[in-house]
């Protein structure tokens, strides 16, 4: 491959569609949505993809869901998050994974924002990989967070109006500044962003697949970063 990308976003979408096909609950396709995500990592380690960042919960998803649905989400994410830190021979570690979480996270229950915190915290010195999490997250909410952080900047003093610039924006970003993704994935048939990294993703390149996350495959993978190699990226030049 002439490129591969160093950074990929991923839309995990159909994981409740592709338990119903199956006649089973919608929390049995989270699960396999989970087992789905590790196996990815090892593919993205198999290219030379240093990156993922994974949208894992939206701000709609929290005012829409069922909650029956969001708390077994909630227990799931803690379930794996205990096994980072009981197991040292859990992948994170083993591959030394710097694992981070990004959103509203005042917004998910009060546990699993301290299970995020020793996540994150057990994995701050790991720099092979990085893995992503943006959970109660909304790109367009993001933005007006960080329209109003520069807005303060500016009120104070500590801010001049004239030097907001691009990175000015990034810095205050849920991001943080971290490069952008070169390649969104979303699966599940649906063709769209759903507020996830809008500023972030403005261009990068995207795939649609219409297969559900949890039937996602390596080889279907392998061909979207392929045909990704062969992409003439032009940064709106």
């Amino acid at each position: 491959m002439n490129q591969v990308p160093s950074h990929i976003a991923v839309i995990p979408d159909g994981n409740r569609r592709f338990a119903m096909r199956l006649l089973k609950e919608p929390s049995k396709g989270h699960e396999w949505g989970v087992e789905k995500l590790k196996k990815l990592f090892f593919w993205c380690k198999e290219l030379g993809i240093r990156t993922v960042t994974f949208y894992s919960l939206s701000l709609e998803n929290i005012n829409k869901r069922p909650q029956e649905e969001l708390n077994f989400i909630y227990a799931l994410t803690k379930k794996e998050i205990d096994d980072i830190l009981t197991d040292r021979d859990n992948f994170v570690h083993e591959n030394r994974i710097k694992i981070s979480f990004f959103g509203k996270k005042d917004l998910l229950p009060e546990d699993l924002q301290e299970k995020i915190k020793l996540a994150e915290k057990a994995t701050k010195d790991y720099d092979d990989f990085r893995i992503n999490f943006a959970m109660a997250y909304g790109g367009r909410q993001e933005l007006i967070e960080a329209s109003q952080k520069i807005g303060l900047e500016v009120i104070s003093g500590r801010l001049k109006p004239q030097d907001i610039n691009e990175m000015v924006l990034r810095n205050n970003l849920s991001t943080n500044g971290d490069p952008d993704p070169d390649l969104v994935i979303r699966t599940g048939k649906e063709k769209r962003l759903s507020n996830f990294l809008l500023f972030q993703s403005a261009y990068s390149e995207l795939v649609f697949s219409d297969t559900f996350w949890p039937e996602f495959s390596k080889e279907e993978f392998f061909r979207i970063i392929k045909d990704f190699s062969k992409r003439d990226r032009r940064f709106g030049k």
